[in-house]
């Protein structure tokens, strides 16, 4: 089981993008407890980032909204961002 982190600065991008969206909020918990049982799941098509944001993965909530991470350890992450593909990247 994974360990979750979040990061200041994803709790303000959290409020931003989700806190008052009912929709993308009931998605994105059913994708944390997803990433938290099994990170590399097909449905959450996770992967490394390459450019500036080398050295930190990307998982998807749905088809707009994507979560940037960073695995601390082994079962730890760090959650970093969240938003839409231009917003996080």
């Amino acid at each position: 089981m994974i360990k979750i982190v979040w990061d200041q600065g994803f709790k303000r991008s959290y409020g931003k993008t989700i806190k008052n969206d009912d929709e993308i909020k009931r998605k994105f918990r059913k994708s944390i407890r997803l990433f938290c049982s099994d990170p590399f799941n097909n449905r959450l098509r996770t992967h490394k980032l390459t450019g500036k944001l080398q050295g930190l993965w990307a998982f998807s909530v749905d088809y707009k909204t994507r979560v940037v991470f960073s695995f601390l350890s082994d079962d730890e992450v760090l959650l970093i961002d969240i938003g839409g593909h231009d917003e996080v990247y």
